[in-house]
Parts: C-alpha cells; sequence; structure tokens
C-alpha cells in the first residue's frame, strides 16, 4: 500500500522548537517578507479564537489583538524536516517527500519486516516522534492516502481499502485538490462543494469547462491512477559551518567567510572528487530567525571560482546582521570529470547539454519533475489515452 505521512503547520510547529511555550498561546507564522500579507499555518489555540491561516494579518490582529507572530526559520525547517526524513529512511523506508511536513512511501518492503501494515505504520509514526503530532493515511492510491491522512487525528492511522476509496472520498473537501484559487472559486460557481459531485459530473465535461486543470481533478475525485513511487535519493552530508563572535552585517566580511566555507567543504575527502549540483547557503540572524538560499548550478563544478560568483549575489539578500553562517552540498553530480574527445561526433554536444540541463531541473525541482511522453496505444481515438507522461531518469 502507498502511505502518506502529514504533519500540519510544521513550518510553525519547526519554528517553535526553540519556543515551546508559544505552542499554548495565540501564535501564527509571520507573512514572507515582501509578500502578501497572509498569515501562514496558527496554533490550535489561535485557530479557536477565529485565526485561520491564509487570514490577512489586519484583520487577524482584529480578531485576537493577543496574536503573537512568529518569525520564519527556513533553515530550522529544513534541518528538522531532513533528520525526520532520515529517521523514516532508517526504520526501512524509502522516502518520496513531497513538501515540508508530506511525504509518500509504500509498506511492501517493510511489511514482512514488522508484521503486517498497520504495524509498520505505527513504525514509521514512532520513528518521526509523537512531538510532531504525525498522522498517516494509507491507501491503494496516492491521493487517496494523502486525503485519509488529511482526516485522521494525531498519532492515528487511517487505512482506506481498495473497494472503499471511492465512498471515502466522496464527502471530502475539494479543497484537498492541487487548484488554483480562481478554480476553486469557479467549481464553488457551479455549487460543487465535494469530491463526489465532482466525480459524478461526465469527465469530458469536465475538461472542456476547466481543461487540463480539471481534468486532472476529476480523475482525482476518482481516486487517481495507479503508480509505484521512488524513494529519494541519499542527501549528501557535507556542510562546513562558520560562527562568528559578534553579529556581522558587513558584505565584504561575509564574502570572505563564504570563500573560507567554500575552500574547505572543495577541501573534504568525502566528496571524492565529484564536483557539486546544488548548494544550500544559511545563516543564523541577530534576532533569532534564520535565512537560507539554495542555488543549482547550471553546469556541476568545483571550481572556487565559479562558486563564488553563483552564491555571492545571495548574501545582498541578507534581511539582517548573521551570527553564523553554513554551507551545505546538497546534491553532488554522479561523475568526477568530462572526458574530452578530440573529434566530437555530430549532435553530441547537443545532447550533452540536453542531459545536464535536465539534471539541473531535476535537482531544483525534485524527483519526477522532468517526464517523457510514452505511446501506448497510438490507435486510440480518445487523446487522453493514445500516451502517458512517465518519469525520466536519464
Amino acid at each position: 500500500m502507498i502511505a502518506c505521512l502529514l504533519v500540519p503547520g510544521f513550518e510553525l510547529r519547526a519554528a517553535l522548537r526553540m519556543r515551546p511555550r508559544l505552542a499554548t498561546e495565540p501564535a501564527a507564522l509571520a507573512p514572507e517578507p515582501g509578500e502578501e500579507q497572509l498569515l501562514g499555518p496558527v496554533t490550535a489555540v489561535a485557530q479557536a479564537e477565529g485565526v485561520k491561516p491564509g487570514m490577512r494579518l489586519g484583520e487577524a490582529l482584529a480578531t485576537c489583538p493577543r496574536l503573537v507572530l512568529v518569525e520564519r526559520d527556513p533553515a530550522a525547517v529544513e534541518r528538522e524536516w531532513e533528520e525526520a526524513l532520515r529517521r523514516l529512511e532508517d526504520a526501512g523506508f524509502a522516502v518520496d517527500p513531497v513538501e515540508h511536513g508530506v511525504v509518500v512511501f509504500e509498506t511492501k518492503g517493510v511489511e514482512r519486516l514488522y508484521g503486517g501494515v498497520r504495524p509498520a505504520l505505527e513504525r514509521a509514526l514512532s520513528a518521526v516522534g509523537s512531538g510532531w503530532d504525525p498522522r498517516i493515511g494509507a491507501a491503494t492510491r496516492r491521493f487517496t492516502a494523502l486525503a485519509a491522512a488529511s482526516v485522521a487525528r494525531p498519532g492515528q492511522i487511517v487505512i482506506v481499502q481498495e473497494q472503499e476509496e471511492q465512498a471515502f472520498l466522496q464527502p471530502l473537501p475539494l479543497s484537498l485538490l492541487p487548484l488554483t484559487p480562481d478554480r476553486y472559486a469557479e467549481l464553488e460557481g457551479l455549487g460543487l462543494r465535494r469530491l463526489g459531485e465532482l466525480a459524478e459530473l461526465p469527465g469530458h465535461a469536465v475538461a472542456e469547462r476547466l481543461g487540463a486543470d480539471g481534468r486532472k481533478a476529476w480523475r482525482l475525485a476518482h481516486g487517481g491512477r495507479k503508480a509505484r513511487l521512488r524513494g529519494r535519493r541519499p542527501v549528501s552530508e557535507l556542510a562546513e559551518t562558520l560562527v562568528f563572535p559578534d553579529a556581522v552585517g558587513n558584505e565584504l566580511t561575509l564574502r570572505r567567510a563564504l570563500g573560507s566555507l567554500l575552500e574547505r567543504l572543495i577541501a573534504r575527502p568525502e566528496r571524492a572528487g565529484r564536483p557539486f549540483r546544488k548548494l544550500a547557503l544559511s545563516a543564523r540572524l541577530v534576532d533569532g530567525g534564520s535565512w537560507r538560499r539554495a542555488v543549482t548550478l547550471r553546469d556541476a563544478t568545483a571550481e572556487l571560482g565559479r562558486l563564488r560568483v553563483a552564491l555571492g549575489p545571495k548574501l545582498q539578500e541578507l534581511p539582517a546582521p548573521v551570527l553564523e553562517l553554513r554551507l551545505e552540498a546538497v546534491q553532488l553530480a554522479e561523475h568526477t570529470g568530462l572526458q574530452l574527445a578530440l573529434v566530437e561526433p555530430a549532435g553530441e554536444e547537443a545532447n550533452v547539454r540536453l542531459r545536464e540541463g535536465l539534471k539541473q531541473v531535476r535537482a531544483s525541482t525534485g524527483s519526477g519533475s522532468v517526464c517523457t511522453v510514452v505511446e501506448v496505444a497510438p490507435w486510440s481515438r480518445i487523446p487522453e489515452t493514445r500516451a502517458l507522461v512517465v518519469p525520466r531518469d536519464d
């Protein structure tokens, strides 16, 4: 079966790890700097007082004047989520992270190890830890597993058998579908509120009215397609940290610190000569928050000069002086060098650039983001059944 482990409001929970007292008070994750003033996840106390995620900041403060805004801590979120994923992997699960707080995996490979589906899912809950209030949904399809996890209570496991999937999905809200707000408003304008109401409509009519998004939503309302999951590739554990005795805000000093971190990271023997494909630069700010930026290189490289050029401009985005600077190798290339040829075959340079471009996209957006079209029924009169879109690994 496919299982989905869900931790609602993970970003807020991670930011509150160093301030556990606020978990019992009305608190919400502050809006992104420079973005629309909308709240992130909120605590249960804030929700009880009428504050909801996505509410405008002014409206939320008018509803609950004692609301505490929690600064975003992207470095802590990334660190805590990576630790949770590694604990799941240590327990034997091949995980496929969707976003922070949402991860899917298959139980087929560990059912014999733990004595069944439910014992395996209980092991996954204990691996993450009860402090995060995780919940798990399991089904034969990915979307149904996500829907089951969304209705589960903290620490609960909801298993939906294949013959029960359609009846389970019918009363659930349309908000579970990956649609834009405009699409939600359009569906609500048509009087649709539940997945079952959308599933009852003819598929061709939904596709004609809403296009590809509507076709996908209609298919998901029926449970979605069956597909095997692919666990993520092992992540690199290379990182270097520099702690300053006093807060530093001077760009020249920060650039020199970055150069020192790059030299130390390049010299690490664990790299085994492989160049860097994706790096992450994070900092602990003087006001207690954090800052993080990830950079995917167009061509994998270990040249100090090129890495300085790629990462140096990111330092200008720091919102405050820093107490700690950290550089992490998120992903390394598979090769240790490039073999040059005296005479390149016709078209070989274009093929190499295409492969490198696909690797860059995959490193930046995650597994399953690069797909290819495979013809399966070219004789079919229905366009949607003539070909399938499958992930591309090469």
